[in-house]
C-alpha cells in the first residue's frame, strides 16, 4: 500500500488518471441504475396494445434522463480530479451541466410525445387533440434548455440572459409570427369544434379533399382521396372557409341532389286512354282516384259556359311522372322517409324542365350511396317513355344522321 502510495505521489498525472476513470465508472453504474429504474417504473403504463411509437418515445425518455444522471455525475465529480488545472475543472463541470440541461429537456420533449400517444387512446382525443399544445410546450422545453444550458457553459444566472432576452422581444415576435397565429387557430379551432382527425373536409381553393389524419401546432395533414397527403397551415383553417362533412356523417344520411332534364315538347294532357295504360303502375293506385276528385270539384265550381276543356284542369303526364317518382321513392327502404323529402319541378331552361329529386339515402358509406343513386335515376331514365316523356339532351351526330341520309335519298 505504501509503495502504490509512494508511486502515486511521484506521478502527479496517475492519480488524476485513477480519479477520472473512477468518476467515469460511477457515471457509467449511475446511468446503468437509472435506466433501469425508469424501466421498471414506466413499462406498466404503456403496458397492452399496440403503442409501438409510444414505447419508441418512452425509450428515448429512459435514454435522456439516464445521460442527464451521468451528466451530474460528471459535473459534480470534476472537481475532486487532482493535479488539474482549475480552467479544466469549470471547463469540465459546466458542460456537464450544460448536457444535464439539455438531457433533461430533451427527455421531457420525449415524455410530451408518451403522453400525447397515451391520450389519443381515449375515445376524446379525436374531438380534443393536444398535439399542438404539446408542440407549444416542445419549444419552451428546447428553449428553456438552451437558455439553461448556455448559462451553465458561461458560469451566468439564467435570469440575467433571460433579461438580455427582453430587448429581443419584437425580433422574437416576428420570429415565432407563424406559431403564434397557428397557435390561435388551434385554440378556436379546438374550442369551437371545428376539425377532428378522421373529419372529411374539402377546401377547393388549396385542391384539398379528404381525411384529416393529424392535427399538429403549425399544420394539418389531410388525405386526399387519391391518397395524396396535403398539408395545410393551421391557420388558414381559421382565416379561409373549408367545408367539414361531419355533420354528414353523424346526421346517418347522405343527399341526394338530381335533376331529370325533360324534353319540354313532350310534355301533354292525359288523354283516357293514358290514363287507363298508366292504372297498371301499381305505385299509382289511388292517385288517378284523388286526382280526379279535386279536378272535378275544382271545374265544377265553374261556370257551364266555362266547361271547355281549354278552360278545365286536367292531368298532365309530368304531373303523374312526379307523383310516380315520390311514390318509387318512398317505396325504396334505403331512402330515409325522416329527413327532408322532395320531388319538384324546377324553372325550365334551354336545356329542358328539369324534375328535381331531393332527398337522402340511409347511408353515407360512399360506394353504397352512389350505388343507390344510379339505381334510382337508371330506373327513372327507363321508365320515362311510359309517361310519353322524353329526356333532354343536346343533339349528336347519330340524332342527325337519318335526317342526312333521308336528304340523300330525295
Amino acid at each position: 500500500m505504501m509503495q502504490i502510495e509512494a508511486t502515486l505521489h511521484a506521478h502527479p498525472w496517475l492519480w488524476s488518471l485513477l480519479v477520472t476513470a473512477a468518476i467515469a465508472c460511477a457515471a457509467f453504474l449511475a446511468q446503468d441504475l437509472v435506466r433501469r429504474l425508469l424501466l421498471h417504473v414506466a413499462d406498466p403504463l404503456v403496458a397492452g396494445g399496440p403503442l409501438e411509437r409510444e414505447q419508441a418515445a418512452l425509450a428515448v425518455v429512459v435514454r435522456r434522463l439516464s445521460t442527464a444522471a451521468a451528466a451530474f455525475v460528471i459535473a459534480r465529480g470534476a472537481s475532486l480530479v487532482p493535479h488539474v488545472a482549475p480552467a479544466v475543472l469549470s471547463v469540465a463541470r459546466n458542460v456537464g451541466a450544460a448536457w444535464m440541461a439539455l438531457s433533461l429537456a430533451l427527455a421531457a420533449s420525449a415524455a410530451l410525445d408518451v403522453a400525447n400517444g397515451l391520450y389519443q387512446r381515449r375515445p376524446e382525443a379525436r374531438s380534443r387533440p393536444i398535439k399542438g399544445y404539446l408542440q407549444l410546450l416542445k419549444i419552451g422545453l428546447w428553449a428553456g434548455g438552451l437558455v439553461l444550458g448556455a448559462a451553465a457553459l458561461m458560469e451566468r444566472s439564467p435570469v440575467l440572459l433571460l433579461s438580455g432576452l427582453g430587448a429581443m422581444a419584437a425580433v422574437l415576435m416576428l420570429v415565432f409570427k407563424d406559431t403564434i397565429l397557428a397557435l390561435v387557430a388551434s385554440i378556436q379551432l379546438t374550442s369551437n369544434n371545428m376539425l377532428r382527425v378522421g373529419d372529411w373536409i374539402e377546401m377547393p381553393q388549396l385542391d384539398v379533399n379528404g381525411d384529416v389524419i393529424d392535427i399538429a401546432l403549425h399544420t394539418v395533414k389531410v388525405q386526399n382521396w387519391d391518397k395524396t397527403i396535403a398539408t395545410i397551415p393551421t391557420h388558414r383553417l381559421i382565416s379561409e372557409s373549408f367545408r367539414n362533412w361531419r355533420g354528414m356523417q353523424e346526421s346517418g344520411g347522405r343527399r341526394i341532389m338530381r335533376a331529370l332534364n325533360i324534353d319540354q315538347s313532350s310534355v301533354t294532357f292525359l288523354s283516357d286512354a293514358h290514363v287507363a295504360r298508366l292504372r297498371r303502375f301499381a305505385l299509382l293506385d289511388g292517385h288517378f282516384e284523388r286526382k280526379r276528385r279535386d279536378i272535378d270539384a275544382a271545374n265544377a265550381a265553374l261556370p257551364a259556359a266555362a266547361r271547355d276543356p281549354v278552360n278545365c284542369r286536367r292531368m298532365t303526364n309530368i304531373g303523374v311522372f312526379r307523383a310516380y317518382v315520390e311514390a318509387y321513392l318512398r317505396a325504396d327502404p334505403r331512402i330515409s322517409k325522416e329527413m327532408t323529402f322532395v320531388v319538384r319541378q324546377m324553372a325550365s331552361t334551354p336545356h329542358g324542365l328539369p324534375i328535381q329529386v331531393y332527398c337522402f339515402t340511409t347511408t353515407t358509406q360512399w360506394t353504397a350511396y352512389e350505388a343507390i343513386q344510379a339505381d334510382i335515376f337508371d330506373h327513372l331514365i327507363a321508365i320515362l317513355p311510359e309517361f310519353d316523356l322524353r329526356v333532354f339532351q343536346t343533339p349528336s351526330g347519330a340524332d342527325l344522321q337519318p335526317l342526312f341520309s333521308a336528304r340523300e335519298a330525295a
